[in-house]
């Protein structure tokens, strides 16, 4: 069954997103394997706000090649946008009602792991709900002060277990937990 994976930048002080939607503190190295990770997902869930910002997103013309191949990777895998509102569109699906139930469906399909990329207001529903199996949570070495936090409004402890730690050059640290069951 396919696993719905949480892999997202949070500062020291816990914010996913400055005060003003800014994450320009995301530090991607190559030492990072970030194109391991897109080979391990075929699908990605997204909220509709950060459907519209990233979900077609394209690189500028100078942009590093690297870059450019990382961003075709993620527009070949299948998306599903989650929103008060259906809309037409031929690169996602919108889902509108009854999300736990496709959720589960789209879980018992075969094929690769699920990447929740957010937006915050998502990933919040998807902890509310018990949804996320795995929490990969890269610690970057800033503080921000205030911002989106990243475990805003959580009514119930989340038990999780500590699966695999790593650290990257720059000073990251990966910590990957499982949701304990």
């Amino acid at each position: 069954m396919k696993r719905i994976i949480l892999n997202l930048a949070v500062t020291l002080d816990g914010f996913i997103e400055g005060p003003n939607g800014e994450v320009d503190w995301c530090i991607m190295d190559d030492d990072m394997n970030f194109d391991g990770f897109l080979d391990s997902i075929d699908t990605i869930f997204y909220g509709r706000v950060s459907y519209d910002a990233w979900g077609n997103f394209q690189p500028g013309e100078h942009a590093d090649p690297a870059e450019k191949l990382m961003w075709e990777n993620i527009h070949a895998k299948k998306k599903f946008v989650f929103s008060s509102r259906d809309r037409p569109d031929d690169k996602a699906t919108f889902l509108t009602a009854d999300i736990e139930n496709k959720i589960a469906e789209i879980k018992k399909q075969g094929g690769k792991d699920i990447w929740l990329y957010g937006g915050a207001n998502l990933v919040k529903t998807f902890i509310s709900l018990g949804l996320i199996d795995i929490y990969k949570i890269s610690v970057h070495p800033v503080v921000l002060g205030n911002g989106k936090p990243l475990f805003e409004d959580v009514k119930e402890r989340i038990g999780l277990k500590l699966t695999e730690t790593r650290v990257f050059r720059s000073g990251v640290v990966e910590l990957t937990y499982e949701l304990k069951k």
